[in-house]
């Protein structure tokens, strides 16, 4: 094929060429080579590189469909891999976690440069000044009973735990912090999730979390550095009420009754004990929600605001449902937690560079990025991007036009890219029916990998 005919083809694929542009970003090899330098903990590298392993990873979760043994294969008919599959595979198993959690915040940092400006969103006006991040944890199921110890196991298995900070302006996930066990608690992992995400967020943050994290000693890890909270309530510190402030009642945008109350959380004797504001929403036919704050004054940060702020925490978990369904989570490709632990950070890695890519788009179209389905979008992407692969293979020479670009140079090329690129068929579909809580008829029951594996270890 000449280079005019290369160059058109080429040229029908947008979503793939920016998809490659960004993931050559964060996969350069000098980038990958460093970081496992730095978090390998005791593992080495013989004939299976680092950078060698994500782009097979990478391979199986953009073009084989979460299979790692198609990708291990297609590597070894290629030439790509001296290895054995056990090896691969034993490789995959024994990843450092902090060298995971290194892969996700560290090939994120670019993406937060390259998103768009146009496509941020941006809180209620009295928080503007506020930098949201919002937390949660996400435990990862449904791993494979292929490991000797694992096999006959009733129920579920449990790989690793994580807790996930998600940037509000950007929609990006920018850090986790995992632990091999599935059963562990996720809200002690915010002193060590804290710290990575504050050298990355600057100005003072506020952090949305759910109830599992309304805790005295988490309230205070939140409010370090001038950074403020916005938790939903547990009963289990206890609300004392404040007799000398009265209390506020209001309706919100929707017309659902609320009250703001202001007192002390913890008992009178606690050494952590604060003094908040609580705003109860009462929404017939639901569950209420009831929030605390340190944002106590209510000119300043009106109860509304807040209240429709904290409600779109749950945009962390369509992420996870998203992670799950779209990028391949449902097939875990290794069996310990280490590998699954890896595997939940390239998806939300793989996520990020879609989120991006869907910022792009909404830039290009005026769009609210939220009006765009990033499953339908990633879809014609990851179709493009086994074209491009088909065209690689038989000897098209597409790796030959790029060259590495810098941040405002990639910023305009995505934008050339994909500023015209839209399809009706992106469009998210609406859904007019209100979130119900999940059914509890069925009670389904997970052990943790980690533990399991632990206890056959003792036995030996």
């Amino acid at each position: 094929m000449d280079a005019a005919r290369t160059a058109e083809v080429l040229a029908a694929l947008p979503l793939a060429e920016a998809t490659l542009e960004l993931l050559r970003v964060i996969a350069d090899e000098d980038r990958l080579n460093a970081l496992y330098d730095k978090h390998r903990g005791r593992g080495y590298e013989k004939l299976i590189t680092f950078p060698q392993m994500v782009r097979m990873i990478g391979d199986a979760l953009l073009q084989e469909g979460g299979s790692g043994y198609r990708a291990f294969s297609r590597a070894k008919e290629a030439g790509e891999l001296e290895a054995s599959m056990v090896a691969v595979y034993g490789k995959l198993g024994r990843l450092n976690i902090p060298l995971s959690q290194a892969f996700l915040a560290d090939g994120t940092d670019p993406l937060r440069e390259i998103f768009p400006v146009q496509a941020r969103r941006k809180p209620p006006k009295s928080l503007r000044k506020l930098a949201t991040v919002i937390l949660d944890g996400k435990a990862i199921k449904n791993v494979a009973k292929r490991l000797k110890p694992l096999r006959g196991v009733a129920g579920g298995l449990l790989g690793g735990r994580t807790l996930v900070a998600l940037e509000y302006a950007t929609g990006l996930a920018i850090a986790m912090h995992a632990e091999a066990d599935g059963d562990a608690n996720d809200a002690r992992f915010v002193p060590d999730l804290l710290p990575v995400v504050r050298e990355r967020v600057a100005g003072c943050r506020l952090w949305l979390a759910d109830r599992g994290f309304c805790d005295l000693n988490r309230l205070a890890d939140f409010t370090e550095a001038g950074d403020h909270f916005l938790v939903r309530f547990h009963p289990k510190n206890g609300f004392h009420l404040d007799p000398s402030r009265r209390v506020r009642k209001g309706k919100d945008a929707q017309g659902r009754r609320f009250i703001e109350e202001w007192g002390w959380l913890g008992a009178k004797d606690h050494k952590k004990r604060r003094y908040v504001r609580r705003l109860t929403l009462f929404r017939p036919g639901e569950e209420d929600v009831i929030l605390v704050t340190d944002l106590l004054s209510s000119t300043d940060y009106p109860a509304k605001e807040l209240l429709a702020h904290y409600l779109q925490r749950w945009g962390i978990e369509r992420l996870f449902q998203e992670v799950t369904e779209t990028f391949g989570l449902q097939g875990l490709i290794g069996g310990t937690p280490e590998a699954t632990i890896f595997q939940f950070a390239f998806c939300l890695l793989l996520y990020n560079v879609m989120q991006t890519i869907r910022g792009f788009v909404a830039w290009g179209q005026a769009r609210d990025c939220e009006t765009i389905s990033l499953e339908n979008l990633f879809r014609d992407t990851r179709e493009e991007l086994t074209a491009w692969s088909v065209l690689l293979r038989r000897g098209v020479g597409a790796l030959d036009r790029f060259r590495p670009l810098a941040t405002e140079e990639l910023i305009s090329r995505l934008r050339d890219l994909l500023q015209d690129e839209w399809s009706d068929r992106w469009i998210k579909a609406r859904n007019k029916n209100p979130r119900r809580p999940a059914s509890r008829t069925a009670k389904s029951t997970h052990s943790s990998v980690y533990r399991l594996l632990k206890t056959a270890a003792q036995r030996c």
